[in-house]
């Protein structure tokens, strides 16, 4: 049944808030100025990432007897030289677009990064990566802290999430951000077409114009519809745009051609959010087809088209990638062909203003209860590097803020230096 104006506009905010396709808004975003040229994605890899098939310890004799059949051949790595121990690493056979990152020094590799006492549990996990406090994962997420501290005017399209719900890292007091996950999707909803929804949205518009300062409720839905109304032509312009390059078509390809569309259009989101899952690996993970054959080819293929449409567009300079996964695997495969959760993980960074390389050691995977690099009587790998140092290195040198008061403390002397 079609909907009149008269309808509609009787109707009020409840009809709008009902019948608007756009995701929830929250009103103040916005962006620190010393900043403004930069962007942020991060890319989360849902499920806690076997960190030691992406990057491989080779030589360890240990890795190969504790993974009898999932354990990537030696002559299938591709070899990218040694850690700061002399360990001899390769990356996963399915990331040649990485290596080829890796071999301009673009990518940076932060092995053995967690914490204290690691979570095994997925949700607990992501919450603890997402507010960086492994003491209390129910606050406001790190980022959300950050966008916090960001001065008016608010752009309300300053930070884009690419899934459905936000995650806790961008999770703040004050400010909200955007769940768009198909740009061409995201408009204004209506039942009748033409100049009657044209006329609809104008008279949107028009009722969330009004922010009574009695009624603080019906003014933050006003400001939230006001901030609304105010993206749909912006993201409409990301919808038409054409990429120099060819996206893979998946999941996480689709959410990072709809990031590049938004830095091209220059719509002026600095903090995007993308997630990719399936590495929840416990079966059929296999060393040469499987499940993580696959997620590393779908990673490969998607990161590098983006890392060289930004290049072609000239927006690779003030562009960070900052990847990482909620916990790494244990080093001993199971019986199902699979890996369980174990504890520290690795995290990497890419970008024109990355300094590659890699940092860290790798562990000693021989099952020792007094091997110092492993933990769990030699079950998981133990943490070397805090991940808040590293978000440290991300706040200071990329975000221009204060990682101190971000983080509650500070983790600068740790922090590698990646920037």
């Amino acid at each position: 049944m079609k909907v009149t104006r008269r309808q509609f506009v009787r109707g009020g905010v409840s009809a709008f808030t009902v019948g608007v396709a756009a995701p929830q808004f929250l009103s103040d975003l916005a962006w620190a100025q010393q900043a403004s040229s930069r962007t942020l994605i991060v890319l989360y890899l849902n499920g806690g990432n076997d960190s030691l098939s992406t990057l491989v310890p080779y030589r360890d004799a240990a890795y190969y007897s504790r993974r009898p059949t999932l354990a990537i051949p030696a002559g299938d790595v591709i070899q990218i030289g040694r850690d700061a121990a002399g360990n001899e690493l390769g990356l996963h056979p399915r990331l040649t677009a990485l290596r080829s990152i890796f071999d301009e020094g673009r990518l940076a590799i932060v092995q053995r990064a967690g914490y204290q006492n690691s979570s095994r549990s997925h949700f607990e996990g992501f919450d603890i990566w997402g507010t960086a406090n492994p003491m209390d994962s129910q606050g406001p997420g790190w980022l959300g802290r950050y966008l916090d501290t960001l001065p008016s005017p608010v752009d309300p399209l300053v930070a884009w999430n690419t899934t459905r719900e936000t995650p806790k890292a961008l999770a703040a007091r004050t400010v909200g951000v955007p769940a768009i996950t198909n740009p061409a999707a995201y408009s204004f909803s209506s039942p009748n077409s033409g100049a009657e929804a044209t006329l609809e949205r104008t008279a949107a518009a028009r009722i969330s114009s009004h922010l009574p300062v009695d009624r603080p409720h019906l003014a933050f839905v006003n400001s939230t519809t006001q901030a609304a109304l105010g993206t749909l032509d912006q993201v409409a312009r990301v919808a038409s745009y054409t990429p120099s390059v060819s996206y893979p078509n998946n999941g996480l390809g689709q959410a990072l051609r709809a990031v590049s569309g938004a830095m091209n259009r220059q719509i002026g989101t600095k903090v995007f959010w993308v997630q990719t899952g399936g590495f929840d690996t416990h079966a059929s993970q296999g060393a040469n087809q499987g499940a993580y054959v696959n997620l590393m080819t779908t990673t490969n293929d998607s990161v590098s088209a983006f890392y060289m449409d930004l290049k072609n567009q000239g927006l690779l300079g003030s562009t960070l990638i900052v990847v990482f996964s909620e916990f790494g695997r244990r080093v001993s495969e199971n019986g199902s062909g699979g890996t369980d959760h174990g504890a520290a993980g690795l995290m990497m960074a890419i970008g024109g203003g990355v300094r590659g390389g890699i940092y860290g050691t790798a562990a000693d995977l021989r099952q020792d209860a007094g091997n110092p690099t492993l933990e769990n009587n030699g079950a998981d790998v133990r943490f070397e590097t805090d991940f808040r140092c590293v978000y440290a290195r991300v706040i200071d040198s990329w975000l221009g803020a204060n990682s101190v008061a971000i983080l509650g403390a500070d983790f600068r002397a740790g922090a590698p230096p990646i920037l």
